[in-house]
Protein backbone atom coordinates (compact mmCIF):
# COMPACT_ATOMS: atom_id res chain seq x y z
CA UNK A 1 0.00 0.00 0.00
CA UNK A 2 1.20 3.50 -0.84
CA UNK A 3 0.74 6.68 1.20
CA UNK A 4 0.35 10.07 -0.50
CA UNK A 5 0.65 13.19 1.64
CA UNK A 6 0.06 16.85 0.83
CA UNK A 7 1.75 19.14 3.35
CA UNK A 8 -0.02 22.21 4.69
CA UNK A 9 2.55 24.86 3.74
CA UNK A 10 0.43 27.94 3.09
CA UNK A 11 0.49 29.40 -0.44
CA UNK A 12 2.74 26.68 -1.82
CA UNK A 13 2.93 23.00 -2.66
CA UNK A 14 4.79 20.02 -1.27
CA UNK A 15 3.90 16.34 -1.42
CA UNK A 16 5.38 12.92 -0.96
CA UNK A 17 4.51 9.41 -2.04
CA UNK A 18 5.65 6.55 0.17
CA UNK A 19 5.37 3.81 -2.41
CA UNK A 20 4.45 0.23 -1.68
CA UNK A 21 7.57 -0.62 -3.68
CA UNK A 22 11.14 0.28 -2.71
CA UNK A 23 10.63 3.93 -3.77
CA UNK A 24 9.96 7.30 -2.16
CA UNK A 25 8.99 10.39 -4.16
CA UNK A 26 8.95 14.04 -3.07
CA UNK A 27 7.06 16.45 -5.33
CA UNK A 28 7.93 20.14 -4.99
CA UNK A 29 9.23 21.91 -1.92
CA UNK A 30 7.85 24.79 0.14
CA UNK A 31 9.39 24.95 3.60
CA UNK A 32 9.78 28.04 5.75
CA UNK A 33 12.62 28.26 8.27
CA UNK A 34 10.06 27.65 11.02
CA UNK A 35 8.73 24.34 9.70
CA UNK A 36 11.52 22.90 7.58
CA UNK A 37 13.19 20.85 10.31
CA UNK A 38 9.92 19.11 11.18
CA UNK A 39 9.11 18.41 7.54
CA UNK A 40 12.55 17.02 6.75
CA UNK A 41 12.48 14.91 9.90
CA UNK A 42 9.26 13.32 8.63
CA UNK A 43 10.67 12.83 5.14
CA UNK A 44 13.74 11.10 6.54
CA UNK A 45 11.66 8.88 8.79
CA UNK A 46 9.20 7.87 6.06
CA UNK A 47 11.93 7.22 3.45
CA UNK A 48 14.51 5.51 5.66
CA UNK A 49 13.73 2.01 4.37
CA UNK A 50 13.50 3.04 0.70
CA UNK A 51 16.43 2.47 -1.65
CA UNK A 52 15.29 5.00 -4.26
CA UNK A 53 14.41 8.53 -3.17
CA UNK A 54 13.57 11.00 -5.94
CA UNK A 55 12.56 14.64 -6.11
CA UNK A 56 10.18 15.91 -8.80
CA UNK A 57 10.12 19.65 -9.43
CA UNK A 58 7.12 20.94 -11.37
CA UNK A 59 8.65 24.41 -11.87
CA UNK A 60 11.08 26.74 -10.08
CA UNK A 61 8.79 29.36 -8.57
CA UNK A 62 9.54 30.26 -4.96
CA UNK A 63 6.40 28.59 -3.60
CA UNK A 64 7.52 25.30 -5.19
CA UNK A 65 11.26 25.34 -4.39
CA UNK A 66 11.40 27.22 -1.07
CA UNK A 67 13.81 25.32 1.17
CA UNK A 68 15.28 23.22 -1.65
CA UNK A 69 18.86 24.05 -0.70
CA UNK A 70 18.16 22.98 2.88
CA UNK A 71 16.43 19.80 1.70
CA UNK A 72 19.40 18.89 -0.47
CA UNK A 73 21.84 19.49 2.40
CA UNK A 74 19.79 17.26 4.68
CA UNK A 75 18.85 14.48 2.26
CA UNK A 76 21.36 14.74 -0.61
CA UNK A 77 19.00 14.58 -3.60
CA UNK A 78 20.56 12.09 -6.01
CA UNK A 79 17.55 11.74 -8.33
CA UNK A 80 16.18 15.07 -9.57
CA UNK A 81 13.32 15.17 -12.09
CA UNK A 82 12.16 18.26 -13.99
CA UNK A 83 11.47 19.37 -17.54
CA UNK A 84 14.46 20.32 -19.68
CA UNK A 85 14.64 24.10 -19.33
CA UNK A 86 16.88 27.18 -19.05
CA UNK A 87 14.72 29.20 -16.69
CA UNK A 88 16.30 32.39 -15.36
CA UNK A 89 15.19 34.72 -12.56
CA UNK A 90 15.75 38.47 -12.23
CA UNK A 91 16.21 37.97 -8.47
CA UNK A 92 18.03 34.71 -7.80
CA UNK A 93 17.93 32.97 -4.43
CA UNK A 94 19.92 30.16 -2.83
CA UNK A 95 17.01 27.83 -3.57
CA UNK A 96 16.85 28.82 -7.23
CA UNK A 97 20.62 28.43 -7.51
CA UNK A 98 20.26 24.94 -6.03
CA UNK A 99 17.46 24.16 -8.50
CA UNK A 100 19.70 25.17 -11.40
CA UNK A 101 22.63 23.16 -10.03
CA UNK A 102 20.49 20.02 -9.73
CA UNK A 103 18.74 20.63 -13.06
CA UNK A 104 22.07 20.97 -14.86
CA UNK A 105 23.79 18.02 -13.15
CA UNK A 106 23.83 15.22 -15.73
CA UNK A 107 24.56 12.66 -13.01
CA UNK A 108 21.44 13.56 -11.01
CA UNK A 109 18.90 15.09 -13.40
CA UNK A 110 16.34 13.30 -15.55
CA UNK A 111 14.15 15.21 -18.02
CA UNK A 112 10.40 14.69 -17.77
CA UNK A 113 8.37 14.62 -20.98
CA UNK A 114 5.49 12.71 -22.51
CA UNK A 115 6.26 9.03 -22.72
CA UNK A 116 9.57 9.22 -20.84
CA UNK A 117 10.62 5.92 -19.36
CA UNK A 118 13.08 5.10 -16.61
CA UNK A 119 13.80 2.13 -14.43
CA UNK A 120 11.86 2.31 -11.16
CA UNK A 121 10.09 5.51 -12.14
CA UNK A 122 7.66 3.63 -14.37
CA UNK A 123 9.55 0.43 -15.17
CA UNK A 124 10.11 -2.32 -12.65
CA UNK A 125 12.97 -4.81 -12.51
CA UNK A 126 13.88 -7.98 -10.68
CA UNK A 127 15.51 -5.74 -8.08
CA UNK A 128 12.50 -3.53 -7.28
CA UNK A 129 9.12 -2.50 -8.62
CA UNK A 130 7.92 0.54 -10.53
CA UNK A 131 6.78 3.74 -8.84
CA UNK A 132 3.85 4.09 -11.23
CA UNK A 133 4.77 7.66 -12.16
CA UNK A 134 4.45 8.94 -15.72
CA UNK A 135 4.42 12.30 -17.49
CA UNK A 136 1.47 13.18 -19.74
CA UNK A 137 3.05 16.51 -20.66
CA UNK A 138 5.15 18.23 -22.00
CA UNK A 139 5.47 17.31 -25.65
CA UNK A 140 8.92 18.88 -26.27
CA UNK A 141 8.28 19.90 -29.88
CA UNK A 142 4.89 21.53 -29.16
CA UNK A 143 4.90 25.18 -30.23
CA UNK A 144 3.03 26.46 -27.18
CA UNK A 145 5.42 24.63 -24.89
CA UNK A 146 8.45 26.00 -26.74
CA UNK A 147 7.08 29.50 -26.25
CA UNK A 148 6.61 28.84 -22.50
CA UNK A 149 10.23 27.65 -22.30
CA UNK A 150 11.41 30.78 -24.13
CA UNK A 151 9.54 33.08 -21.76
CA UNK A 152 10.93 31.25 -18.72
CA UNK A 153 14.46 31.50 -20.12
CA UNK A 154 13.96 35.26 -20.43
CA UNK A 155 12.99 35.61 -16.79
CA UNK A 156 9.21 35.49 -17.13
CA UNK A 157 6.97 33.15 -15.14
CA UNK A 158 7.87 29.45 -15.41
CA UNK A 159 4.32 28.31 -14.53
CA UNK A 160 3.61 26.95 -18.00
CA UNK A 161 6.68 24.73 -18.17
CA UNK A 162 5.04 22.55 -15.50
CA UNK A 163 4.72 18.88 -16.44
CA UNK A 164 1.51 16.91 -15.98
CA UNK A 165 2.47 14.11 -13.63
CA UNK A 166 0.36 11.01 -13.09
CA UNK A 167 0.65 8.39 -10.38
CA UNK A 168 -1.21 5.16 -11.00
CA UNK A 169 -0.77 1.49 -10.16
CA UNK A 170 -3.08 -1.45 -10.74
CA UNK A 171 -5.52 -1.75 -7.86
CA UNK A 172 -4.63 1.66 -6.43
CA UNK A 173 -5.73 5.26 -6.75
CA UNK A 174 -4.88 7.38 -9.78
CA UNK A 175 -3.63 10.86 -8.87
CA UNK A 176 -2.78 13.81 -11.13
CA UNK A 177 -0.63 16.89 -10.58
CA UNK A 178 -0.82 19.87 -12.96
CA UNK A 179 1.87 22.01 -11.37
CA UNK A 180 0.86 25.64 -11.85
CA UNK A 181 -0.31 25.51 -15.47
CA UNK A 182 -2.34 28.62 -16.24
CA UNK A 183 -5.87 28.74 -17.61
CA UNK A 184 -5.10 30.19 -21.04
CA UNK A 185 -2.19 27.79 -21.55
CA UNK A 186 -4.25 24.73 -20.63
CA UNK A 187 -6.91 25.85 -23.09
CA UNK A 188 -4.27 25.99 -25.84
CA UNK A 189 -3.02 22.44 -25.19
CA UNK A 190 -6.19 20.70 -24.02
CA UNK A 191 -6.48 18.68 -27.25
CA UNK A 192 -2.84 17.58 -27.02
CA UNK A 193 -3.30 15.50 -23.86
CA UNK A 194 -5.54 12.47 -23.41
CA UNK A 195 -6.95 12.66 -19.91
CA UNK A 196 -8.28 9.42 -18.46
CA UNK A 197 -10.26 8.98 -15.25
CA UNK A 198 -8.49 9.96 -12.03
CA UNK A 199 -9.41 9.51 -8.40
CA UNK A 200 -7.66 12.63 -7.08
CA UNK A 201 -6.76 15.86 -8.87
CA UNK A 202 -4.46 18.43 -7.32
CA UNK A 203 -5.80 21.65 -8.85
CA UNK A 204 -3.24 24.10 -10.27
CA UNK A 205 -2.94 27.44 -8.49
CA UNK A 206 -4.97 26.01 -5.59
CA UNK A 207 -8.20 26.37 -7.55
CA UNK A 208 -7.71 30.06 -8.32
CA UNK A 209 -9.14 31.65 -11.47
CA UNK A 210 -5.60 31.72 -12.86
CA UNK A 211 -5.54 27.92 -12.95
CA UNK A 212 -9.06 27.04 -14.05
CA UNK A 213 -8.98 23.52 -15.49
CA UNK A 214 -10.64 23.18 -18.93
CA UNK A 215 -14.10 21.66 -18.76
CA UNK A 216 -13.13 19.05 -21.36
CA UNK A 217 -10.34 17.78 -19.11
CA UNK A 218 -12.59 17.69 -16.06
CA UNK A 219 -15.21 15.71 -17.89
CA UNK A 220 -12.61 13.20 -19.07
CA UNK A 221 -10.94 12.90 -15.67
CA UNK A 222 -14.18 12.83 -13.66
CA UNK A 223 -12.17 13.14 -10.41
CA UNK A 224 -13.66 11.75 -7.23
CA UNK A 225 -11.73 14.32 -5.18
CA UNK A 226 -10.32 17.71 -6.20
CA UNK A 227 -7.77 19.11 -3.74
CA UNK A 228 -7.42 22.87 -4.00
CA UNK A 229 -4.80 23.50 -1.33
CA UNK A 230 -4.73 26.76 0.59
CA UNK A 231 -5.89 30.00 -1.02
CA UNK A 232 -8.22 32.91 -0.12
CA UNK A 233 -11.76 31.89 -1.00
CA UNK A 234 -12.35 35.13 -2.93
CA UNK A 235 -9.67 34.06 -5.42
CA UNK A 236 -11.09 30.60 -6.03
CA UNK A 237 -12.85 29.71 -9.26
CA UNK A 238 -16.04 27.73 -8.72
CA UNK A 239 -16.32 27.04 -12.42
CA UNK A 240 -12.91 25.32 -12.42
CA UNK A 241 -14.29 22.66 -10.09
CA UNK A 242 -17.70 22.17 -11.69
CA UNK A 243 -18.29 19.00 -13.67
CA UNK A 244 -21.45 18.91 -15.78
Amino acid sequence: MSIVKSFSVGDGDMFYIKHGSDNFTIIDCCMSEEDRSDIVRELKSESKDKAVVRFISTHPDDDHILGLAYLDREMYLRNFYCVKNDTTKPDETDDFDKYCALRDDSAKAFDLCTGCSRKWLNRGSDERGSSGISALWPIPHNGHYKEALKKASEGESPNNISPVVKYSLDGGATILWLGDLETDFMEKIEDEITMDAVDILFAPHHGRDSGKVPQHWLQSMDPKIVIIGEAPSKKMSRLSLRID
